[in-house]
């Protein structure tokens, strides 16, 4: 939300710099997120009169001007423009200014004629014709007002003021406008809220004789306000109200729409306006679409209407979509002479499904989605009929339509000092608490706090203990230890997942996250052949774009971005890991069209009775592990031992290690699986050199894809206290020639099964292949290490356990290197 802080002066008296304007609003509870000027990008443009226009001497599309600027003597300036005339005012970027943009200006010389500066047109200021629709397009701005030269542009333009952005909370609607923010302002700084009445002077007729409304569907639409214009004259607004509409980011348009939209900032509450010529019969109804029923809307598209939809509609048709936007022929035009204003309340919910389907988000939808106060309706349209009669705008017809089926009533609740302060862990008496509230719109009726309507978010206690903190002060209220409540503590998951992110942290590794959302093509970047099950997805309904059209099946394209990104800036080495979740669709949810969530009670019926609930519609989420990494310390055995510290980490032991043999991502021999029992664990491995290339990275990726959930399961109970060994330890090593299609790890496997309990290590230490032990063969070198807890262990125990591991190799083929 946007707010001129000009504009917040005219509710709340209050002298004070933007900076602190900020830091006290915010710490009342209006959190804001900036606040800027637009004065701050101009610097030394003023308004200058036009003295004299001369041709210029070697140019035959130029003109020398004498610009009267406020100083002793005019100033030179040559210009190209050809709408000037002698005492015209105009905006004068002088010697070393600055304009929008970053622009600086310079005098110098023109074809031989010096200039001292430059006129300025719209563009060059920022501005269009929407701000000053009286200026010519293509040429030098001309103020229609009377301003002494010398003025400051941006004062003359109405751009010096500040414009304040507040973020507002869902459970704030009333917070979204000029009004409700003046409210919070004059609280914060404790003065009189200053709120105006608006007076709408006697017109003629009766609207009763040229307006009807019916409000068919009064669970969605619960207020509908109308009031009718004649004799319109549809023109530009004046410059105070375009500027405010500026400031806000709304585009001025004329001076109808723009009563509209002023009126939406300063009271919260949308409003539209039809041309009553296109409103047929005078009658508007109000009511869900049909089946089929379409609309061209305001921005020109034609529109399928479903059932579920509320509308405005007319004796011959839809008018307009409720709470969204207008149809086709409801706005105003240069030939309209009768205008009917709508101020009215919509459901929330059901405005937000509609604005979704139609894919036709507006400002008015967005406010009333978070729910409005319908008791604001009838005084927004009483403003904008105000401001009708003050621009001069066209002629009000007397009386309004009002059709307010069930009448909102202020909330009720009890004030009671004593559970607000043990809430807050304060001491505050009645008396206090009440002038905290009361500046907000709150009323006391004895121990009854009446709350306003527009404060729907106030329902027990501690929404009441809340608004007290805000002006009490975080910042003041003293720290307590809170009684009576069992200390948090991390569940078991939780501790697990931050003892592997400290360990990955501490092997080099930086955390990242991505977004559960991609691309359908990151399958093919990675791959992934045409049947894989990985294949078959979550797609959203509504995403933000085809890169992030469906939720993912596999959390590795999104760690391999990252890896691209850190390529692409140069960096020399990249390793990083995501605890990434995976998203695998339920078969079910395959089955239940979307429709079937139009009605969810029945859907639920029928889920019910084959004996499953909603939650069998979601997709299974698996929480992963992903690693990947390039650079001169990184390759296949790197990250394999980086995956084995982790699983001694969570104390995983007696996994196997296979051949990986499905990964298409990985390179074909360069990759393994991990697996506990016929669990796999985990898949590592040097990431193929085309899944590279798709990713734009020239170097060596490694990576691996552990199962959390897998490791979690399989995880040790506790660390088990281990003594120093007592015994000496002795080693053997064995060099063996094997068949080079053998996998290590069953070698491996066969050396622990021979060696029996006494083994204490085994690591392999080298490998080689070469002319010396014969083509298909490899030789490979391991360091034995045996131990006894009880006793000291002979050469002859040794010696027998080396034979019997021998004699196992020897089923596999293998046998001591000569």
């Amino acid at each position: 939300m946007k707010m001129p802080l000009g504009w917040a002066k005219e509710f709340a008296d209050i002298t004070c710099t933007p900076q602190e304007y900020a830091d006290r609003m915010t710490m009342s509870g209006s959190k804001v997120e900036c606040f800027e000027s637009e004065a701050d990008s101009i610097s030394n443009v003023v308004v200058g009169r036009i003295l004299e226009i001369v041709p210029h001497p070697d140019s035959d599309h130029m003109v020398v001007c004498q610009v009267e600027v406020g100083a002793e003597r005019p100033v030179q300036i040559v210009t190209g423009a050809n709408n000037l005339k002698v005492g015209d005012l105009v905006p004068a970027a002088l010697h070393k200014s600055c304009l929008p943009g970053g622009v600086k200006i310079t005098k110098g010389k023109l074809r031989g004629v010096e200039s001292c500066g430059m006129l300025c047109s719209l563009s060059e200021l920022g501005l269009t014709t929407h701000d000053f629709p009286h200026a010519v397009e293509d040429g030098i701005l001309v103020l229609d007002e009377e301003w002494a030269p010398g003025t400051p542009a941006v004062h003359a333009q109405g751009r010096d003021d500040v414009t304040v952005e507040f973020e507002i909370t869902p459970n704030r609607p009333d917070s979204l406008s000029v009004r409700g923010l003046g409210r919070e302002t004059a609280a914060t700084f404790g003065v009189p809220f200053k709120d105006h009445t608006p007076v709408v002077q006697p017109g003629h007729g009766d609207v009763n004789r040229l307006l009807t409304v019916d409000v068919e569907n009064t669970d969605l639409c619960y207020r509908y306000c109308g009031a009718v214009v004649e004799n319109v004259r549809v023109g530009p607004s004046p410059r105070w109200m375009r500027q405010r509409l500026r400031n806000c980011g709304v585009r001025p348009i004329n001076n109808l729409v723009d009563i509209t939209n002023y009126v939406m900032l300063e009271y919260g509450q949308p409003m539209h306006c039809f041309d009553y010529q296109y409103v047929n019969g005078g009658h508007i109804r109000v009511r869900s679409a049909r089946e089929g029923e379409r609309i061209v809307t305001l921005d020109g598209a034609d529109r399928v209407l479903s059932p579920e939809m509320l509308i405005i509609a007319d004796d011959a048709g839809p008018i307009g979509v409720a709470g969204v936007m207008g149809g086709e022929y409801s706005g105003t035009y240069g030939h309209t002479t009768s205008v009917v204003f709508e101020s009215a309340m919509f459901n929330g919910p059901s405005v937000r499904t509609t604005a979704k389907k139609l894919g036709l988000r507006t400002e008015a939808s967005s406010r009333y989605e978070k729910g409005l106060d319908p008791n604001t309706c009838s005084r927004a349209l009483a403003r904008a009929l105000e401001l009708v009669q003050l621009l001069d705008a066209g002629d009000v017809v007397n009386g309004i339509v009002d059709v307010y089926p069930s009448p909102r009533e202020k909330r009720r609740l009890p004030l009671r000092p004593e559970a607000v302060n043990r809430l807050l862990g304060i001491r505050l008496s009645r008396s206090e608490m009440a002038g905290i509230l009361l500046p907000l719109g709150f009323e006391l009726e004895g121990d009854m706090l009446v709350c306003p309507t527009d404060r729907w978010d106030m329902e027990r206690d501690c929404d009441i203990a809340e608004e007290i903190a805000r002006y009490v002060g975080y910042n003041k209220i003293p720290s307590t230890v809170m009684r009576g409540v069992a200390r948090a503590r991390p569940t078991p998951r939780q501790d697990f997942d931050e003892k592997l992110t400290a360990a990955l942290a501490g092997y080099g590794l930086w955390e990242c996250e991505t977004f559960s959302f991609c691309s359908p093509k990151c399958f093919d970047a990675i791959h992934l052949p045409e049947n894989d099950p990985l294949r078959s997805s979550v797609v959203l309904s509504n995403p933000l774009g085809e890169d992030t059209s469906i939720m993912r099946t596999t959390a590795l394209p999104s760690v391999l971005e990252v890896v691209s990104r850190n390529w692409g800036a140069r960096a020399a080495e990249c390793a990083v890991f995501e605890q990434a979740t995976e998203y695998t669709p339920s078969p079910l949810g395959h089955e239940v069209a979307d429709n079937d969530f139009n009605d969810y009670p029945a859907l639920c019926e029928k889920l019910a009775a084959e004996g499953k609930t909603p939650s069998d519609l979601l997709p299974t989420e698996t929480q992963k592990l992903i690693l990947a990494a390039y650079g001169a310390k990184w390759d296949y055995l790197a990250i394999k031992g980086v995956v084995e510290k982790l699983l001694a980490t969570a104390g995983v032991t007696g996994y196997t290690v296979r051949r990986n043999a499905q990964g298409a991502a990985y390179h074909p021999g360069r990759a393994a699986d991990l697996y506990l029992g016929e669990t796999k664990l985990a898949t590592l491995g040097e990431v193929h050199p085309a899944v590279c290339a798709n990713y734009g990275v020239k170097a060596r990726i490694v990576a691996a894809d552990v199962n959390l959930d897998a490791v979690f399961a399989a995880r040790a109970a506790g660390v088990q206290y281990q003594p120093l060994p007592k015994h000496p330890s002795t080693s053997r090593d064995l060099a063996l020639v094997a068949e080079d299609a053998l996998p290590a790890a069953e070698l491996a496997a066969c050396i622990r099964k021979g060696a029996g309990k006494i083994l204490e290590s085994l690591s392999l230490f080298d490998v080689y292949t070469g002319d010396k032990i014969g083509p298909g063969k490899k030789s490979l070198a391991y360091n034995l290490v045996f131990r006894a807890a009880d006793r000291t262990l002979t050469d002859e125990e040794v010696d027998a356990a080396v034979q019997k591991v021998l004699k196992n190799l020897a089923e596999l083929g293998v046998q001591l290197r000569s």
